[in-house]
């Protein structure tokens, strides 16, 4: 049931895996402040995860990846998504921050059972049919069977529209095993009732009314990157679904920017309240981890910017839990096989 993961980020993707009943052997991930968070979580709620390595996936297709072969059921991870993301330039192949390659040629050094990745929903517009066909097709050369398909995080209890294009691809003998989760039965949250009580809590005699302006699910979360985009909800448009929650997105608050008695609005620097948005409090990091699914015990690791950042670009953990218990299904028909055998 061991796993590698790629691109780990903050852990959503990891952490729902685990909770399918998949354990880490190693996770890989370049930035700093997320490998601290994963470290910290790690060692905080006993998790178990084996490696966490702070560096460069490339270094690790390169160097280490053959020395787990034969030790690991799931490779996964959700490669970077600016090649095919409507906010870049869509440059897919051509841009060469694309680690499709990459996350292949660990694939084929470490000959897991099956193999996991995520990305943008951009990446199933037509115009990269061919570069998704490329990838089936390398993976079929490899002894792999796979197909994309687009989840809405919503349709797992996440309140919130993000869609992701996700691709499992299993050994052709036990392809046939894999089913895709169905979106569960009981109704999503809503904004207002997912941060009801973090809303709440320190008193805001508004917060009811709050709640039913709030009665929707929340836009996508935008991350940004280190070159663009800061701690607050994403673009203009963004912005304005928001607006629409009672949600001021101009920017992300900090701990003490939550309601309390006698809140009107977010104060503007010259002390004014921002026009436009009385009475609209902002989100802090943990309620944006909330709206992406997190747990409310995983912490994250770094100044707001550095937090919010690494919440707005995971994966949700419901999600990434959904289709890991279906892997999870495989795997244990095939392990049954091989006792019958």
């Amino acid at each position: 049931m061991k796993t590698i993961e790629m691109c780990a980020g903050a852990g959503g993707q990891a952490l729902g895996l685990h909770n399918a009943g998949f354990e880490h052997e190693v996770l890989i991930e370049i930035d700093e402040h997320a490998c601290s968070t994963l470290r910290f979580n790690n060692e905080k709620l006993n998790l178990g995860w084996n490696k966490i390595v702070e560096g460069d996936l490339k270094d690790f297709a390169n160097f280490s990846a053959a020395a787990y072969q034969g030790e690991i059921a799931l490779v996964a991870g959700g490669v970077p998504c600016p090649p095919f993301s409507k906010a870049g330039k869509q440059l897919g192949a051509d841009d060469e921050r694309d680690l499709f390659p990459t996350a292949l040629k660990i694939v084929q050094s470490v000959k897991p059972l099956m193999v996991m990745l995520e990305n943008v929903p951009g990446l199933a517009e037509s115009k990269f049919q061919p570069y998704r066909d490329a990838i089936t097709s390398h993976l079929s050369d490899l002894g792999y069977l796979s197909e994309w398909k687009v989840l809405q995080a919503s349709d797992f209890g996440v309140p919130q529209l993000r869609p992701r294009m996700i691709l499992v691809a299993v050994q052709k003998p036990h392809f046939k095993h894999f089913e895709w989760p169905e979106p569960i039965d009981t109704p999503t949250p809503t904004v207002g009732d997912a941060l009801f009580d973090m809303m709440s809590e320190k008193g805001w005699e508004g917060v009811e009314r709050w709640r039913e302006m709030a009665d929707g699910i929340a836009p996508t979360l935008v991350g940004g990157s280190k070159k663009h985009g800061g701690p607050d909800l994403g673009p203009t448009r963004a912005k304005a679904q928001w607006q629409a929650l009672g949600v001021n997105g101009h920017r992300v608050g900090s701990l003490e920017e939550v309601p309390g008695p006698g809140f009107k609005g977010v104060l503007m620097r010259n002390g004014t309240i921002r026009p436009g948005t009385e009475g609209m409090p902002l989100l802090t990091v943990p309620m944006a981890a909330k709206i992406q699914g997190f747990p409310a015990d995983w912490s994250f690791v770094g100044n707001k910017t550095n937090a919010y950042r690494q919440v707005g670009n995971a994966f949700p953990p419901p999600v990434a839990q959904a289709v890991g218990e279906k892997l999870m299904e495989v795997l244990r028909i095939v392990q049954g096989e091989y006792r019958a055998a």
